[in-house]
C-alpha cells in the first residue's frame, strides 16, 4: 500500500492539531468567548481548546439512549432469553448467589434505572454549558508539543467515557489524566533508568462556563485566573486560598490510590479528587472578564505585568473580546523583542490568552 505524501512535517501538523478554529466558539447567552496562541517556535507546547459539547456530542441522542436504558433495565429478563445489557448480566450473576432474593434484584434495577435518569438530566445541563481545556507543556519544541497532545488525546478520551457512565465530567477524569502524565516506576525500571528528575511536565486547567457568568474549574499547576471589573476597570482581589491548586500533572499522586505504589510522586496527597477540589468564580457584572493565560504572557507574580496587562484590557473592555485578547498578546509579544535587546532569549515562551466575558 502506497501512503499519500505530506506537504507539511510533524512540527506543522502539531501546531495546527493544538489550534482550535473560531468555528468551534460556542455559543452561550450572555457569555462572549475567545482565545488565541502564538508559539515560541515553529511548534510550542501550548494548546487549548474550546469545549462546545452541543457540537462535538449528540447530546440528544445520549439523553435519548439513556431515557431508554432506564426503562429496559427495570424490565425482568424473560426466562431462557441473553442478557440485553449490563445490569441483566449482573442480575443473573446475583441470581447464582446462595443468598439472592428476587427483591434483591427488583431494588438493583430500579437503582441502575435511577442512575439512567440522573445521567440524562446531566446531559441536559450541558446545552447551557461550555467548556476551555488549557494545557502548557514544559518547554517549547517539538517534544513539548507532543506532551500537550497527550494531554489533549487522554482528556477526550476519558471525557468519552464521563458523558456514558455520568453524564458530565467529573473528578476522576482528572485524577486519570493526572495519573497518565505520572511516571511508571515500573517502565523506568524496566529502561534502567536512575534519574527520577526527568518528567514530562505540564500544568492544565480546565473550566466550564455557564450562562450565568459561573465558571468553575481544575488547576493542576496553572496560573490561577484573574477577574477583571468593567466597572472598576481593574483586576479585582481573589481569595486564593479557596482556589485548591494541585501540583503539574503526574507530579502528585494520591496516598488512596490503588497504583500509588507504581508510580513516583513529587508530593504526597491525601486523598483523591472531590467536588470540593473544585474551585468556583462568579462574573458578577456586565462586561467583567474572565482572564486565562499561560506564563508566557503573565507569570501570575509580576506585579508590573500585572498592571500593564491590566490597563491594557480596561482600553480595550469595550471591544469584542477577539480584539482584547490580541492586544494583550501584541504586548507579550512586544516583551520578547525586549527580552532579546537585553540579552535574554531564554526567556521567551510560548503565549496564549482565552477571554471569557459576560455580555
Amino acid at each position: 500500500m502506497v501512503l499519500p505524501s505530506l506537504d507539511f512535517g510533524i512540527d506543522d501538523y502539531l501546531r495546527k492539531r493544538l489550534m482550535p478554529v473560531e468555528g468551534v466558539i460556542p455559543q452561550l447567552p450572555g457569555i462572549e468567548m475567545y482565545g488565541n496562541s502564538i508559539p515560541a517556535g515553529r511548534v510550542g507546547g501550548d494548546m487549548f481548546e474550546y469545549i462546545n459539547f452541543q457540537q462535538r456530542y449528540n447530546i440528544d441522542a445520549r439523553i435519548a439512549r439513556a431515557v431508554r436504558l432506564a426503562k429496559e433495565y427495570l424490565d425482568p429478563l424473560p426466562p431462557g432469553a441473553s442478557p440485553r445489557n449490563e445490569v441483566d448480566t449482573h442480575v443473573q450473576w446475583m441470581e447464582s448467589r446462595p443468598d439472592y432474593t428476587p427483591a434483591d434484584g427488583i431494588s438493583y434495577r430500579k437503582a441502575k434505572s435511577s442512575e439512567q435518569l440522573q445521567i440524562a438530566e446531566n446531559l441536559h445541563e450541558l446545552y447551557t454549558t461550555a467548556g476551555v481545556l488549557l494545557v502548557d507543556a514544559q518547554g517549547h519544541d517539538l517534544i513539548a508539543a507532543k506532551i500537550a497532545s497527550t494531554v489533549h488525546d487522554t482528556f477526550h478520551a476519558f471525557m468519552l467515557s464521563e458523558l456514558d457512565q455520568k453524564g458530565k465530567t467529573s473528578t476522576d477524569l482528572f485524577e486519570k489524566i493526572n495519573l497518565r502524565l505520572a511516571q511508571s516506576v515500573t517502565a523506568r525500571n524496566a529502561l534502567g533508568r536512575t534519574d527520577n528528575t526527568k518528567r514530562e511536565i505540564a500544568t492544565m486547567l480546565y473550566g466550564e462556563i455557564q450562562p450565568e457568568g459561573i465558571f468553575r474549574f481544575v488547576n493542576f499547576g496553572h496560573p490561577p485566573p484573574l477577574v477583571f471589573s468593567a466597572e472598576f476597570g481593574r483586576f479585582m482581589d481573589i481569595d486564593e486560598e479557596s482556589m485548591v491548586q494541585f501540583l503539574a500533572l503526574g507530579l502528585e499522586i494520591p496516598e488512596d490510590h490503588p497504583d500509588r505504589n507504581k508510580y513516583f510522586s513529587m508530593k504526597v496527597r491525601k486523598r483523591q479528587m472531590d467536588y470540593s477540589d473544585v474551585a468556583q468564580i462568579t462574573l458578577m457584572g456586565h462586561g467583567d472578564i474572565l482572564f486565562l493565560y499561560t506564563d508566557g504572557v503573565y507569570d501570575g507574580s509580576d506585579q508590573a505585568s500585572r498592571i500593564t496587562i491590566q490597563g491594557i484590557i480596561n482600553e480595550h473592555k469595550h471591544e469584542p473580546a477577539k480584539e482584547i485578547c490580541n492586544a494583550v498578546l501584541d504586548y507579550a509579544v512586544r516583551q520578547d523583542d525586549y527580552w532579546r535587546e537585553v540579552g535574554e532569549p531564554d526567556r521567551i515562551d510560548d503565549k496564549t490568552v482565552f477571554l471569557i466575558r459576560r455580555t
